[in-house]
Order: C-alpha cells, then structure tokens, then sequence
C-alpha cells in the first residue's frame, strides 16, 4: 500500500488502518477466532477500506465477514498508533466494544473458513494468554476502561489522559 495519495496535483500522506470488536457472552467471555492465515488467536475485524470506509463501519463488516455477527451497537474504548517498521508499515488501529450478544444471537456464528479455522469464548485472563502481542494488549487496555484508551505501539502514553 503506498502511503501517500495524489489527487488533482496535491499529494496527502495515507497510513494503514484496522478496526477490531470485542464481542462478549452472557458469561462475559471474549469471543476470539483462530485465523488461517497467521499464528496466534485474534479478535473480530480487519483493515478498513481506502474507499472512504469509517473504522464503524470496518468493525462491523468484518465482523460480519469473519463470523457473521451483526453489530449493532458499539463504543471506541481504544485507538493505538504503530509507528513503522521494517516489516510492517505501522498505522492506526480501532477497538470498539460491542457489547454483550444473547446465546439466540451468538447461534448466528457462521464462520468464513477461507480465513478462519475455529473460534471460543475465553475468560478475558485466558485471552491474554491466547491473543497476539499486540491485541493483546489493546484487549487489555481496553478492559473495564470508562473512557477510550490511547495506546502507541500497544502502550500507554503517559502524558496522555
């Protein structure tokens, strides 16, 4: 993905974006699904689309691709910044909480298995230890938070409230 944009002669830097749901059964347990394509377990969502696609509407098509689950409601409770590296470009990731789903909803689970293999509901301290490094920690910032989180690189900025 090139990260930069020229429209009509003027050039506008673009970065890299994600959106994620954290899904929770009646029991409060985190739904996290096994990707066929990397190791390690994640959360619902994906890259949002440069066709104009908010990070609302990634959550909620993803989620609904990968699972599908239809979110309804939600609320942003972390954005993390990943500066870049060589390997990775960096960018922005969104987390939304969506909510707790009702066993009738959570029946509707039919997962795309050209993406992923399974999925579970863990306790969110079985999570931590299930999740990759990075959602992890946004997981974990988010938890219980009254307020959205900013993370950099997964971690909290300390002159930032």
């Amino acid at each position: 993905m090139s990260d930069r944009v020229t429209d009509a002669g003027s050039s506008v830097p673009r970065i890299p974006a994600s959106a994620g749901a954290l899904i929770f059964d009646a029991a409060g347990r985190l739904l996290i699904l096994k990707p066929s394509y990397k190791k390690g377990w994640t959360i619902p969502g994906g890259q949002i689309e440069p066709d104009g696609e908010s990070p609302w509407e990634a959550c909620r098509r993803e989620t609904r691709e990968e699972c599908g689950l239809e979110v309804t409601a939600g609320r942003l409770v972390c954005v993390d910044f990943l500066h870049p590296k060589p390997n990775r470009p960096g960018g922005v990731r969104f987390l939304f909480d969506c909510g707790t789903f009702t066993d009738r909803q959570l029946r509707a689970i039919s997962l795309d298995r050209n993406e992923i293999d399974e999925h579970r509901f863990v306790a969110p301290g079985e999570a931590a230890g299930l999740l990759s490094g990075p959602v992890r920690r946004r997981v974990a910032a988010a938890a219980g938070a009254e307020s959205c989180r900013y993370l950099e690189d997964g971690r909290p900025v300390s002159t930032v409230d």
